[in-house]
Parts: structure tokens; sequence; C-alpha cells
């Protein structure tokens, strides 16, 4: 496993490259979806780490709170992929509370867990309705309901954070017209 350092520096360089190619401005949420078990090398949902979740946190937060991104946490199956995410985020985007505290060994995970702890405001919701403008699948645990359609993946220079395997993911605009349409490149 990599250091908790290598792994903040290693999740900060990521969450950056996908914001610059997804173009996510101020005020739209940006999902990760994490298995510290994963990162650790290990099978997800085996051997939950706060250090992980921490190291993965601040990395994160490093590029999305300068950026007036919101973050959103997937917590896991146990929740049904319900999401962490500060209370003014649940307003901006008419999501709906429910009622359940993450756990790192229980239910939510220890990446949820973490946001949980180190939100302003931290509430769950049980989805966020595919308003995510971007996001950052870590050990393959399934984001891509949570991101406005239509999905696409974005490549970046690394492939994994720690142990785990990394997916990338954006939004853009559904392509309407057909073959004598003209598109706007910037919005591809």
């Amino acid at each position: 496993m990599d250091s908790l350092d290598e792994i903040e520096q290693q999740t900060a360089s990521a969450v950056r490259e996908i914001v610059e190619v997804s173009h996510i401005k101020k005020g739209q949420i940006f999902v990760i979806g994490c298995s510290t078990s994963e990162v650790g090398g290990q099978r997800i949902g085996s051997h939950s780490s706060m250090d992980i979740a921490g190291a993965i946190y601040r990395g994160a937060m490093s590029v999305l709170k300068p950026a007036g991104i919101w973050l959103a946490a997937q917590c896991c199956e146990h929740l049904n992929r319900a999401l962490v995410v500060e209370r003014p985020v649940c307003d901006q985007y008419d999501l709906e509370q429910v009622n359940a505290i993450p756990q790192p060994d229980h239910a939510g995970g220890a990446f949820g867990t973490a946001c949980w702890q180190h939100f302003d405001d931290p509430i769950l919701v049980e989805d966020l309705k595919a308003k995510a403008a971007a996001g950052l699948d870590i050990g393959q645990t399934l984001i891509g309901m949570h991101i406005h359609p239509v999905v696409v993946p974005v490549r970046i220079s690394l492939s994994h954070i720690g142990d785990a395997v990394i997916t990338c993911a954006r939004r853009r605009p559904k392509y309407v017209g057909g073959q004598r349409a003209i598109y706007d490149r910037d919005l591809m």
C-alpha cells in the first residue's frame, strides 16, 4: 500500500484532472465513491480504514473547496449507496434527507464516515437525483447513477489510488438533432 501522503496526493491529482476536463463549476456536485479496503489492497468491504478515508478526504477537498464545488460521498451498499452531503446541497438541489449515520465497519463505509465527521453540517440523502456533474470512483463502487445524464468516461494520467482501480466520469449535455446538427465543441 502507498503511504497516506501518497494517497492524499494521488487523490488531489485525480480530482484536479477531472475538474479541469469536466469544466465543473462552482456550486455543482462532485461525487466520490470509495472503497478504502481496495485502496489498501484488500477486497472491497473487508478492511475499512479511517486513516485512508481521511487522506482521500483531504486530497479531494484541497481541490474542491477552493473551487466552491460540493463533495458528495457515496456510502456503501448497506446504506443503499446513500450520500453524505452538506445541508446546503440538500436545499439547493431539493434532495430528500434520510435518517442514518454512516459507520466505517457496519454501514456506510470509512469514506462516508470521514465526510460525516469533517463536513460543517452533514446530512444523508437517499440519492442525488442524478445531479452530480462529475465524479471519481475509487475501487469500483459504482457512482454513475449519481451523475446527470449523459455520463461519459474521463481518462486521466492516473489509473489507481493506492491499490484501487479508479474510474472517472463527467456529464455532458445530450446530443439532439441528427446528421445535419452542428455541436458546440466546448460542451462535448
